[in-house]
């Protein structure tokens, strides 16, 4: 499986193309534009999500709801678009009025300055246009179908916020989906703990007031995951580094833990060693989850656990220092218009690259031509693993 996107975030629209499905999958268009609209949601998001109601259109790869194997071509489209229609025209020359707002102030913590530099681009939009997150909404779609091929393979999974600009919202750390999916879904910031929600909506409005930003933690547990996926053959056959590849290929995560992982480094080996159990019920199992699921770079049948951290967003309304381009005069960084904390749409985003890396993971491992087959197949690897 492998996938790919295209187009800026002020550009007609954002494309992505998904090789690797198998042919038989029921899809739900809705169920993607239900993803798209959440990644839009939250507390603490910008003015832009007033403009953009992203929707999903299918222009191959599907007939009919089903999947053909064939690969599968999404676009969303850019409302904003109609206000940058001129200065984002993939195919006019540059003119006075269609470069009126170049950036020359690059910010702090962004790729503008180091983008500017490696592509030689004397007008930082051409970096900030794509470096943005806006691209993260066709890896939601894209995620949204690696989901719903997990889920109808019996794998099901959630990503929520554990914790806001230091305030922890997630004492319990769960490893239930359904359990988990209740509770996040009864408020705008996705955590756990009802209580947490008052004190972190006030830090979100002092620090929008403030000009500032705020990070967080994100938490994805995927369940019912078969063991086996991943290998302990090579380093790059490690199913767990591939999905700390994909979480910090998202924008503004600074580090990813696999279960406990850096609390695991503070204890000793008896604390942290998920010991082995075996019934005739259910073969193997672990009696805990501080690996989170994973043990030789491969799942190992117990919930996956991942989490990521994110920076605050770099674009500050008070305006960090910085220095033009051009003059190289000391000046404040430019400001484009962004979010007091997107932390709750990037729990949606992590939890859609997981699914992709699982989706991945499991049509490599099995027949990915045919869904039935593929249905088959891990049906019968599951009792065989459950037997051994």
């Amino acid at each position: 499986m492998y996938y790919l996107t295209a187009g800026e975030s002020h550009g007609p629209e954002l494309s992505g193309i998904i090789e690797g499905i198998p042919a038989g999958l029921k899809l739900d268009v809705d169920q993607i534009n239900a993803d798209l609209a959440a990644r839009q949601g939250g507390y603490g998001r910008g003015n832009r999500q007033k403009i953009e109601h992203d929707q999903v259109i299918i222009t191959g790869g599907v007939r009919h709801g089903i999947t053909l194997g064939s690969p599968i071509a999404l676009t969303v489209k850019n409302r904003d678009h109609a206000h940058w229609s001129e200065i984002m025209n993939p195919t006019s020359e540059e003119t006075p009025q269609n470069t009126l707002r170049q950036v020359t102030r690059p910010r702090p913590g962004h790729a503008d300055l180091v983008g500017g530099m490696k592509y030689n681009h004397r007008d930082l939009r051409n970096v900030l246009e794509r470096s943005s997150a806006r691209e993260t909404a066709m890896r939601v779609a894209i995620g949204s179908v690696c989901k719903q091929l997990l889920n109808q393979l019996g794998i099901q999974i959630i990503g929520y916020v554990e914790a806001i600009g230091g305030i922890n919202a997630d004492k319990e750390q769960p490893t239930d989906v359904a359990t988990i999916k209740k509770a996040i879904t009864s408020n705008d910031l996705r955590v756990m703990d009802e209580s947490a929600v008052q004190p972190i909506h006030e830090l979100i409005d002092e620090t929008k007031r403030n000009g500032d930003t705020l990070g967080g933690v994100i938490r994805v547990v995927a369940q019912n995951v078969p063991a086996g996926l991943g290998s302990y053959i090579s380093w790059d056959t490690k199913l767990d580094a591939k999905l700390a590849a994909a979480v910090m290929g998202v924008n503004a995560m600074k580090g990813v833990e696999i279960g406990d992982g850096f609390k695991d480094a503070e204890h000793h080996g008896s604390q942290v060693m998920d010991e082995i159990d075996w019934d005739a019920d259910h073969g193997f199992s672990r009696n805990s989850d501080h690996l989170g699921g994973f043990e030789g770079g491969m799942t190992n049948g117990m919930p996956v656990i991942v989490k990521a951290a994110m920076k605050p967003i770099p674009t500050l309304y008070r305006p960090l220092q910085s220095a033009d381009i051009n003059s190289k005069e000391v000046k404040k960084a430019n400001v484009e218009r962004s979010d007091t904390t997107a932390i709750v749409p990037a729990s949606i985003v992590i939890e859609s690259v997981v699914s992709i890396e699982l989706a991945k993971a499991v049509t490599d491992t099995f027949d990915g031509s045919n869904m039935a087959r593929l249905k088959k197949q891990l049906a019968d690897y599951r009792a065989e693993i459950k037997n051994f």
